[in-house]
Formats: C-alpha cells, structure tokens, sequence
C-alpha cells in the first residue's frame, strides 16, 4: 500500500518567482509513466544545482520534483516487462527538465527509460556512478568509436575533483590509459592518485593561448569550457580525442581550427541527457563490469536527505564541491 501523501524536493517557478524546497505531495501529481519505484537513492550534480537554485533554465515546466537520477525497486507496473519488486535506475531522460525527478520517496517513470539494475551494481553503487559517471562513460565510449587507444598518450580531465571528473579519472584509468588530473585544489592531489590520476596538474598545465602547443596529451575530459577547452585542444596529440562534456566555467569558446586541421584532432560532444537506449545499455553494460572501478565508496564523500539539497546546490555552484553526494530520498534507513 502506498502512503497517501510523501516527501519529495520540489521546484515552482511562477509570478511569484523562483523556490524549492521539500513539501509533501500525493502520487497523482506526479508525471504520467509505466511504473512506480520506491526511491532508495539520487544524487547531486552540477545540473540538479542549477534547477534548484533557479541558476540555469533547466526546467521546462513548472512545478516538477527536481533530481535528475533515481534508483529503486519497482512498486507498481503497467509494463509487462517490468514487476513488483524489480531494482531499475533512470538517469536524465527528461527528470527534473519536462518530467518530475528522483528527489521524492516514490517515482513515477516511463518504463522504455527504466534501466534494470545490472547484475554487477547495487542501487547504491549505481546512483554513485549517476549521470556523472554516465557521461564519463559515454565520453569514452564516443573515444573509442573514434580509436582512441592508450597509446596516444595520457587522458587530462578538467574539475577533476567534481562529479564527472572524479569518476572519470576512475573509469579511464580502470579501462587502461593513464590518466593526469587537472585541479586549482592542490590539497586534493593524494585523494585524485588515490582514484587512478598517474599525475596530477595545476590549472597553468592548460593555461596556453596559442593555435596550438607541445602535444602533451592523447586527449581527455574537458568540463569546464572556455579557455582550458581551447588550451587542452592546443595539447593533444595527432588524431586524439577531446571530449566536452561540461562548463563549470563558461560555456563559450573562443579557438582556432589549427588542433583539426593539422594535428586531426576531434572535438566530441557528450549530451546524457537524451542519449539513444541502446548506446545508454551499452554504458551501462561497461560500467557495471570492465569499467567498474574498485573504490566507488571514496568517490561518495557525502549523503543526504531531502532537506540536505540546498546547502550542496550552493557548494557546488561555488566550486567547493569532492566527489560525489548521494540522496536518500526516505531521509535515511538501511542501504539497499
């Protein structure tokens, strides 16, 4: 039997103008879907941060239950092909941007974007990786496609202490390439090895504002934008991979065509949110097994409840934000 009423962190943006904050609401104000999960974990990312705070034009429509990861077990289903009790996670696919999110004790989903949990992830470990470690997943399954190998040398990851850089540096190293961390927070140096980051840089490794430089990397994770974009471009080796899959700091981008033409390098976008269902399987599929990495828990330096959201939105809009942080939506309880 489901509660008549429940917690979720909801978002209104109206005349009365932008605010969230947790409230209780009923089932039947959540956006239509196949079936029914009791959430048993999110998680945070810098786009959950803009919709909530109201700094990014994130949501489409208003008022929607923010948080745009969710896992948990299967309470109600319309699906066939899904039953009471089955562990599924969802993550983009339109949550907290046209369609209520995971920041509630239940979720209301579309079931052709419910993911069944695969066998070598628990829910926990599944919302750790979110879509952080999606989009770092999918950065380097885009580099591959495009022959990516370790042998062009080492992967940089910009914000690497953030969501998708931590994890990425986990993943890429798990996955065989040397990765070097680039970070403005020097004290973090020992937790990014610790993570799989052969070699941790400074900013001013990525301060250069020629056409192009020294090739110092194969190519990497940028998610940041602007400048260190163009200088980690200027960086890379003949015919190696740049992905870009943030703008922690800007989202313009002022270059040349010098790093494409001569050297033959590729800039590739990775856009999570809306990507295919069978390239989404595929990630899912890596990450839960050649691209697992072994320390997920040092990646998960924070857990919270509902009304825990606010204060995370502000640290990591500041920048202050390590690794990843995890929502119990119920507030608390047993790990699933």
């Amino acid at each position: 039997m489901l509660p008549a009423r429940f917690p979720a962190f909801r978002i209104h943006g109206d005349a009365a103008g932008h605010r969230s904050g947790v409230e209780d609401i009923a089932l039947d104000t959540l956006s239509p879907g196949e079936i029914v999960i009791q959430a048993a974990y999110s998680s945070v990312n810098y786009k959950d941060a803009l919709a909530g705070t109201g700094t990014g034009k994130i949501l489409r429509r208003f008022p929607l239950v923010g948080g745009i990861d969710v896992a948990g077990h299967v309470v109600q289903s319309r699906d066939p092909a899904f039953k009471e009790g089955d562990a599924v996670l969802c993550t983009g696919c339109g949550l907290s941007e046209t369609r209520d999110g995971g920041y509630a004790a239940y979720a209301r989903l579309e079931s052709r974007w419910a993911i069944p949990l695969p066998a070598g992830l628990t829910l926990r470990e599944a919302m750790i990786l979110g879509t952080a470690g999606f989009t770092a997943g999918l950065a380097l399954l885009r580099m591959q496609d495009n022959r990516q190998t370790p042998e062009l040398g080492p992967l940089a990851v910009t914000g690497a202490t953030g969501g998708v850089g931590s994890l990425a540096i986990a993943i890429f190293s798990k996955a065989g390439y040397a990765v070097h961390a680039i970070s403005g927070k020097a004290g973090e140096a020992d937790w990014l090895r610790s993570l799989g980051a052969s070699e941790v840089l400074g900013r001013e490794a990525l301060s250069s504002t020629k056409p192009m430089d020294s090739a110092r990397f194969g190519g990497g994770l940028d998610n940041v934008g602007g400048p260190m974009l163009h200088a980690l471009l200027a960086h890379t080796a003949p015919y190696g991979n740049v992905a870009t899959a943030g703008l922690a700091a800007t989202h313009e981008l002022a270059t040349t065509v010098m790093p494409f033409i001569i050297r033959g390098v590729s800039l590739l976008g990775v856009a999570s949110a809306g990507t295919a269902r069978e390239l989404r399987d595929e990630v899912w599929r890596r990450l839960s097994s050649d691209w697992k990495p072994a320390g997920l828990d040092a990646i998960a330096t924070a857990e919270i409840g509902l009304e825990g959201l606010p204060a995370v939105f502000d640290a990591m809009l500041a920048g202050r934000s390590r690794g990843r942080t995890l929502v119990r939506p119920d507030g608390g309880g047993p790990g699933l």
